[in-house]
């Protein structure tokens, strides 16, 4: 079957502190996609090395650089990518030369077409310390049991995605773990493949077991996103309202220890107990109709980003 060449690409990638990979990074991509129209946006999310002056050094007309004001982490500088690209069809990828460009030409035959609306890679024989592939294998074994949706690899960043899928990716925190699971929310159609997988070639990872614990919570957030985003007062409201029935429940009988049978109930504990649950509920229920408004406000105010780019760079000269 013939490749349909899309009319441009955009390469994404964010760096930290990746002097020593960036230069033989943008000449494999060169490589791999020649006979492609593209163009490689980097993201320098305020590297403390020498990162942003190799990117300009090159003079490379194909290499956009975005320099954000201050350290984003990695999810809002991938954002901030994402929002740039002006690409038909968007790749990511790490800095570190892990990923390898070469695999990009087949995952995009298999976006364009099978028309798929993302491709992720899959992996094989990771070249990664146990510090990485156990919060990895959590991670992916949490997404799996939790959503139903069976992605092998979610930490891959070397991911291909249709222009209209990215541009409507909301990344924040850390959520660039959860990429593919946020684009089958939005409902795209994914595809899995092999992907070559390689050692660190330079630089130290970023990447520690606390990440297992970042994870956890992502993947909390997310929960609560799939179901409970866009009606709050469904989770809280639910919650609040059952806490004052019990609540109601315990004084009832109380009431009628008192009344029918005289028994004292000012020492007892379940007194306490159904007046904290009564409290308890209001507060919740009240919790429900703010965060309702505050989601109302949320959808009304989509024009700011939490990200700020303090210079763009095109071939090393300043736009």
């Amino acid at each position: 079957m013939d490749i349909v060449t899309p009319e441009l690409l955009s390469i994404v990638v964010p760096l930290y502190n990746e002097e020593e990979n960036v230069a033989l990074l943008t000449q494999k991509i060169h490589e791999s996609l020649s006979g492609y129209s593209y163009q490689i946006v980097y993201i320098d999310d305020f590297s403390t090395d020498r990162t942003k002056q190799v990117v300009k050094d090159m003079g490379d007309d194909k290499v956009h650089l975005l320099e954000l004001k201050k350290n984003y982490g990695q999810s809002l500088a991938l954002a901030a990518g994402l929002d740039y690209a002006s690409g038909e069809y968007i790749i990511t990828m790490d800095g570190d030369l892990q990923n390898d460009p070469s695999d990009i030409p087949q995952m995009l035959s298999f976006a364009i077409n099978d028309e798929y609306d993302v491709v992720t890679g899959i992996r094989q024989k990771r070249k990664d310390s146990l510090v990485k592939k156990i919060p990895s294998k959590i991670a992916n074994f949490l997404v799996r049991r939790v959503t139903k949706l069976d992605i092998k690899d979610n930490g891959c960043a070397l991911k291909v995605f249709n222009k209209s899928i990215a541009k409507d990716l909301n990344l924040y925190g850390e959520m660039h773990r959860f990429i593919t699971l946020l684009a089958h929310l939005e409902g795209a159609q994914i595809k899995q493949v092999p992907v070559k997988h390689h050692a660190r070639h330079a630089g130290v990872s970023k990447y520690g077991l606390e990440r297992v614990f970042k994870v956890v919570a992502d993947m909390m957030l997310l929960l609560f996103i799939r179901k409970y985003f866009q009606r709050p007062i469904h989770l809280f409201g639910i919650f609040g309202f059952l806490m004052i029935l019990l609540g109601v429940l315990i004084n009832i009988y109380l009431l009628i220890v008192k009344l029918g049978f005289g028994e004292d109930i000012g020492t007892r504990p379940l007194l306490m107990f159904g007046m904290m649950f009564i409290l308890a509920g209001i507060q919740l229920f009240t919790i429900g109709i703010v965060m309702e408004l505050l989601i109302r406000t949320y959808y009304e105010s989509q024009k700011k980003r939490p990200y700020r780019i303090k210079k763009v760079s095109v071939g090393g000269k300043t736009e």
